[in-house]
């Protein structure tokens, strides 16, 4: 992580001018790297989360669950997803440990058979639940599992934003060959991805909205919907009711927290 700081540092300047870096590999990963600097250092969160599910004909369906996260020195973070309703995927659970430098840990807990499975890396292209976001893209992009390239500036909704690509190091196990990610100049938010198929072809497009500040350093989204091109389904996430610093411990995002769920 010190080449990394010591990169940032000393790129930083030019993030903020008109001028395109020499090296476009070195200037996307000075962004990356400002983006996840910028959304860290919380601690530990919680919130709640309305997931709206529409297939290729409009038609909805809805759940509701909590999120805890708790932030692990020199590691990645800890998540823990329990769903409320509806009755028949209440105190389903999914229990996410993400690491920068190695694979992440995924279980999922299903209370009809109290069993806890534990989600391959082979299979976390699959989709959760149901909904457009796989396992991937619930675990969350680690900065040091990508490869980056600046590509350009655009005005994306108003908002100036730079242009980067990122490939991920998992070319195996990962269900994309690249990513296209809008991040404005000003907070370095992320506001849209465009996620590619194994064959290059476009996949899903993620875009965030409703941005908001919380402890006068964080910036959150309130919606994000994810949409898949094909096959014309998408999933919304509304976010809601977000605490910070609630004093979480590892063992309250362990797989024996699963086995607590209630």
């Amino acid at each position: 992580m010190m080449s990394l700081a010591i990169l940032t540092l000393s790129i930083l300047p030019l993030l903020n001018t008109d001028a395109t870096y020499r090296d476009p590999n070195q200037f996307g990963l000075a962004i990356a790297t400002e983006v996840d600097r910028r959304s860290h250092g919380f601690g530990d969160l919680t919130a709640d989360l309305t997931m709206i599910l529409r297939n290729s004909r409009g038609q909805e369906s809805r759940r509701r669950m909590r999120i805890q996260t708790l932030e692990v020195p020199d590691d990645g973070d800890r998540s823990l997803c329990v769903f409320i309703e509806p009755a028949d995927i209440k105190d389903t659970a999914l229990l996410t440990h993400t690491h920068r430098k190695t694979e992440d840990d995924q279980w999922l807990y299903l209370p009809a058979l109290k069993r806890i499975k534990r989600i391959s890396a082979a299979n976390k292209s699959s989709s959760f639940v149901g909904s457009e976001f796989s396992y991937e893209d619930i675990a969350g992009q680690q900065l040091e599992k990508y490869t980056y390239r600046f590509l350009g500036q655009e005005v994306l909704d108003g908002n100036d934003c730079y242009v980067i690509e990122r490939v991920p190091l998992d070319k195996r196990n990962s269900g994309y060959s690249r990513q296209k990610a809008w991040i404005d100049r000003s907070e370095y938010r992320i506001w849209k991805v465009e996620y590619f198929d194994r064959r290059g072809a476009l996949l899903k497009t993620l875009c965030m909205r409703g941005y908001r500040l919380y402890n006068q350093r964080f910036w959150r989204p309130q919606i994000m919907e994810m949409v898949n091109h094909q096959t014309g389904k998408s999933t919304v996430l509304i976010w809601s009711e977000y605490r910070f610093g609630l004093g979480l411990k590892e063992d309250d995002l362990s797989t024996n927290a699963l086995l607590r769920i209630k």
